[in-house]
């Protein structure tokens, strides 16, 4: 009996993956890391860094948080008190200027013109009481400017520095464009004249050239208009020099000077 022979079955046997196959697989898959053990990565938003930091560093953010705003309120309110000074000083200067232009003032004009003296006894040794009758002559040469001279005024007389005699100015109003002439009394009482002070006096009449210093002192209110302004002090000084210590004494110089000081 012939041996049957069975056919050999055609289809390829099973062989292992081609290299080109096992290049695609390596290809396509995608290799991840993996960290190793103990150590983490933590993501952490960036908004949440700025506004949350570190426990350590918390009091000093809040502190420099709080801050800012005070010192930008500082800043405005010096801005506002520098504007508000600047438009003060520029509002001032304006008025000034307006007043000056209107009313042209001038400064009063002060001198003495005349000085009687009585009781000057310079042969006794006991003390002398001096008078003297000043006249004052006060010129206001404003054309819409009075003066109210108040009370409370000074007249003082002295020889070196020794004070003989003093007295006041009469209150009164004077008037635009006005000249006033008045005649102050003024008294000593007990003044003590040294030896020196006695020679030096006998020889300086004998020449003809007795020196003396009128001190002037009255408070004022000036009126502008319908307003009157506060109190001001106009303070005189006079060097005068007369020929004799008598009621007939003539006055041969005069240097008068005036300052006003507003209070």
């Amino acid at each position: 009996m012939a041996d049957r022979v069975h056919p050999r079955d055609s289809s390829p046997a099973s062989s292992p993956p081609s290299s080109n196959n096992s290049s695609k697989v390596a290809a396509g898959t995608h290799t991840k890391h993996v960290p190793s053990s103990g150590t983490y990565v933590v993501q952490v938003p960036k908004d949440q860094i700025y506004r949350y930091p570190p426990p350590g560093n918390s009091r000093r953010y809040e502190a420099l948080r709080k801050r800012k705003p005070c010192r930008s309120c500082c800043c405005r309110c010096v801005c506002y008190t520098f504007s508000l000074l600047l438009i003060l000083i520029i509002a001032l200067g304006i008025t000034a200027a307006v007043l000056y232009l209107v009313f042209r003032p001038e400064a009063p004009k002060y001198t003495i013109s005349n000085v009687a003296i009585k009781n000057f006894n310079l042969t006794s040794s006991s003390p002398v009481s001096p008078e003297f009758d000043v006249t004052v002559r006060a010129e206001n040469p404003n054309n819409k400017i009075g003066i109210y001279y108040r009370k409370g005024s000074s007249v003082t007389v002295f020889y070196s520095d020794v004070r003989l005699s003093n007295g006041k100015l009469p209150a009164f109003y004077q008037p635009t464009n006005n000249v006033t002439v008045f005649q102050t009394p003024l008294k000593g009482s007990n003044v003590l004249l040294g030896n020196a002070v006695k020679t030096a006096l006998r020889n300086e009449q004998m020449k003809g050239k007795v020196p003396f210093k009128v001190n002037i002192k009255a408070p004022v209110k000036v009126k502008v208009g319908a307003a009157k302004t506060w109190e001001i002090t106009v303070k005189v000084k006079c060097d005068i020099t007369v020929n004799t210590l008598t009621a007939k004494s003539k006055i041969i110089s005069k240097d008068c000077k005036y300052s006003v000081r507003l209070q």
